[in-house]
């Protein structure tokens, strides 16, 4: 039910052929990539809003999905309250996501089925390096001053340094919004140069706050050039913000990555977070991924949810799958 993953060259009329896996090395700033750039908000609105009406996937199709969903799931704790328990709770779950009966029932046992990383505070990094030992489940350390990104940049650039050394190898990171919001777009180049610089061999994804950046020509702007100063991955929110993932922004962001592909042959990977809590919500995300980038970025390398509560529904929907009843929130805890 579940297929392997994909770890194909994919080729790209013109441009160099390039491994989902590559890093991206990033290109010189050249502002006139964002020259005419402008977003049609409702063409936006439009395209979205047929995400989870022109596809249906239902029954076996529906659960092969949810499971290849749970691959790519960044399982999350950032709450102030987090202890090292917890922290070691979240690992196991990530380990087994799933209880054995659902995956004998779903015919999964043979498979290794685990969620795609563990998010955490830098605090937290070695606990859950340690946890998810021969796990092969990456830790990924938010950074940067997370949420907010205020903080000093040579402390942003020591903090990420510490959770690489911690073991952390992903980091999620915060970009400053002024810089977005005053268009100041070489100074947020500059600044996520020296993020990926300061990443070493750890995947660096950029967190653009979508929610505080106001408008969807801000946002295509900042993904480019976060994509062009060697983001690995471009990321939606920190789940901090008012307003997190929605699948307008989404839709504009995944144009960019469609746009950086098409001008350098680089593939960058894409990271909703933030109100991605039902089945319903992932589907309609898979099926974005699928239609406007391809079957490669369905997989972690090229596509996380960064998410807490979502598992708990995945499963429910599992065990409707396989039972025909719905259970209890408590029957599937994430902790």
């Amino acid at each position: 039910m579940l297929e392997t993953a994909s770890k194909s060259i994919v080729a790209w009329p013109g441009k160099s052929q390039v491994h989902a896996s590559a890093r991206n090395p990033g290109v010189p700033f050249d502002l006139s990539w964002l020259d005419g750039l402008r977003v049609n908000q409702s063409a936006v609105a439009r395209r979205a809003s047929t995400l989870g009406t022109r596809r249906a996937v239902k029954k076996d199709a529906q659960a092969a999905w949810l499971l290849k969903a749970i691959t790519c799931i960044d399982l999350t704790t950032l709450s102030g309250d987090d202890t090292h328990g917890r922290v070691e709770r979240l690992c196991a779950k990530a380990r087994r996501p799933l209880r054995d009966d659902l995956l004998d029932a779903l015919g999964m046992t043979p498979l290794s089925i685990t969620t795609g990383a563990v998010c955490v505070y830098h605090r937290y990094v070695k606990t859950a390096v340690n946890a998810l030992e021969g796990s092969g489940i990456p830790v990924a350390a938010v950074s940067t001053g997370f949420p907010a990104g205020l903080n000093p940049h040579e402390l942003k650039l020591r903090e990420i340094e510490a959770s690489v050394r911690d073991g952390a190898s992903e980091i999620d990171i915060v970009v400053t919004r002024e810089h977005v919001l005053m268009g100041n777009w070489q100074a947020l180049y500059d600044e996520m140069r020296d993020f990926r610089a300061a990443c070493g061999d750890a995947h660096v994804k950029a967190i653009l706050a979508t929610g505080d950046i106001r408008t969807l020509s801000n946002v295509a702007k900042a993904s480019m050039i976060c994509m062009m100063a060697g983001a690995d991955f471009i990321k939606t929110s920190t789940g901090k913000e008012s307003v997190n993932a929605t699948l307008d922004v989404s839709l504009v962001m995944v144009r960019m990555i469609r746009e950086y592909l098409a001008r350098t042959g680089v593939m960058v990977g894409f990271k909703p977070a933030g109100g991605v809590s039902t089945a319903k919500s992932v589907l309609e995300y898979q099926i974005l991924m699928k239609e406007e980038l391809g079957r490669e970025w369905l997989e972690a390398d090229l596509f996380r949810i960064g998410a807490s509560s979502l598992l708990s529904d995945i499963e429910r929907q599992l065990e409707h799958h396989v039972s025909g009843r719905y259970s209890a929130f408590n029957r599937h805890p994430v902790a």
